[in-house]
């Protein structure tokens, strides 16, 4: 065991909670290093979720581009269903070229990368196991960055037909039919994107309706678009246990609680995620997570233990990566006595189904409930000029304005580009803008950004007319 290091910052975990945080203390001119059990640099973000599943998500988008080519084009490709192997070469791809940005940044700012996993001694001390050595390191200020795990199927089996989101990069073959156990944002996003591969995909949730803190018209236009994908949804079933059928072939055999058995080549179970603290030895520090292996935090992002701080998906909602980084930062300028940037309320939602799906603001259930006055402006696609170009007239982009000072409140979208789209929408709320700005802004044509003039006109329409104003032509 080697002489115990002694640091300013000691980041637990390398995502993008880990990572800012880190380089955020090094600006601040703090001996800072990173502590990272996986087998590389980024977390959960880098190594199963967010960034191989996005990539997948695009691998099979350019597969429905060449089905769709192949149908226009008669000198085109036959319609084939691509391999594993063609689905994931660009995933992994991916993943090794933002490890290593992410390990030059840290490498940059000259942060220690300690690999191996960190236990508590006490609340400053923590051992780091790897298989090379045994360090001791403490820490005047620590983060907690560790991010999640998925949670265990019923009887806790996993063997390649029974999966969990972290298990889909390691399947040998593209299956046939596949059920997906959990309607939230991860199975929900897999589910569209195996659907599209013209795979018999099948939706089990004990929920009668699906990710509902989205706008029910958006999520109403995913199921029907994922319906036609030939997607079967089973809501308001709950799943009692999952077996395997030794065959030949190996399948999953999904039992309900209703008495019925569904049988699949491929079971993925996504019933939530739970944060990764079980091994941290968390009561020598005198903390405690909860049932779902979360942290409690303040607004300085500091646990019940004021040295210790805690960011990104272990201590839960909204548990994305964009968010995530923020909260990396200010954990480190509040460690510091930095000057922290401003939380807001209006950070952007980006759901990576097919079709994608973003939001930012107010929701008009919300608004209702709060008996604030409102008006809709919706633009589809296929009023657009750029739809029609992209072969997209199935989507939306949808506003929300307050009645009375006209300034806009929500923003909410589905279809191609709808996460880069909410940022125009998401500008416009943060600096206190509305339906004015956007009946007299020139956007470029064609483009999807044309969607907010007609929004904001279809908008105008609805509301009452000023005295002495004049209709905006176009409408």
């Amino acid at each position: 065991m080697t002489e115990c290091d002694e640091y300013d910052l000691l980041c637990i975990g390398s995502g993008p909670a880990g990572q800012h945080a880190a380089i955020q203390a090094a600006k601040l001119g703090k001996r800072t290093a990173v502590v990272e059990r996986r087998r590389t640099v980024g977390g959960v973000c880098v190594d199963t979720g967010t960034i191989p599943s996005k990539t997948f998500r695009e691998a099979v988008l350019s597969f429905m581009s060449l089905s769709s080519h192949s149908d226009r084009y008669a000198d085109a490709h036959p319609h084939s269903r691509p391999t594993i192997e063609q689905l994931l070469r660009r995933v992994h791809a991916v993943m090794r070229r933002e490890a290593e940005v992410v390990h030059d940044q840290l490498w940059r700012n000259d942060i220690e990368l300690i690999r191996g996993h960190a236990r508590f001694r006490d609340a400053h001390t923590l051992v780091v196991v790897s298989e090379e050595e045994q360090r001791i390191v403490r820490a005047a200020n620590i983060l907690l960055a560790v991010g999640t795990e998925p949670a265990p199927p019923p009887g806790g089996q996993v063997d390649g037909t029974i999966v969990t989101s972290d298990g889909l990069l390691d399947l040998k073959r593209v299956p046939r039919t596949m059920v997906v156990v959990g309607g939230g944002v991860i199975g929900v996003e897999y589910a569209s994107m195996f659907a599209a591969l013209e795979i018999d995909v099948t939706v089990i949730d004990k929920r009668q309706h699906l990710l509902e803190f989205l706008d029910g018209e958006i999520v109403d236009e995913l199921i029907h678009q994922m319906r036609c994908r030939d997607v079967t949804f089973r809501l308001g079933e709950a799943v009692e246990r999952l077996d395997v059928a030794a065959g030949p072939p190996r399948q999953a055999v999904i039992h309900l609680e209703s008495g019925k058995q569904i049988v699949s080549d491929l079971a993925l179970f996504s019933a939530g995620r739970i944060g990764a603290t079980a091994g941290l030895n968390l009561e020598a520090a005198g903390l405690t997570a909860d049932s779902r292996g979360q942290l409690k935090v303040d607004e300085q992002l500091r646990t019940q233990v004021p040295h210790i701080f805690a960011a990104g998906d272990v201590i839960g909602f909204p548990s994305l990566a964009s968010t995530s980084a923020e909260q990396g930062r200010s954990a480190a300028c509040h460690a510091f006595g930095a000057a922290a940037s401003r939380r807001t309320d209006h950070f952007p939602f980006g759901i990576y189904t097919i079709p994608e799906i973003s939001m930012v603001g107010a929701q008009e259930r919300e608004l209702t409930e709060q008996k604030i006055p409102y008006e809709t402006g919706t633009a589809r696609y296929k009023e657009i000029a750029r739809g029609q170009i992209l072969g997209d007239d199935s989507g939306l982009l949808k506003l929300l304005f307050h009645r009375e000072n006209k300034r806009l409140l929500g923003i909410h979208a589905i279809g191609t580009g709808a996460t880069e789209l909410i940022h125009i929408g998401q500008a416009v709320l943060g600096l206190g803008g509305g339906l004015d700005y956007l009946l007299d802004t020139v956007f470029n044509y064609p483009t999807l950004a044309e969607c907010y003039k007609v929004a904001a006109l279809n908008a105008f329409n609805k509301l009452s007319q000023e005295p002495g104003r004049v209709t905006p032509s176009g409408q």
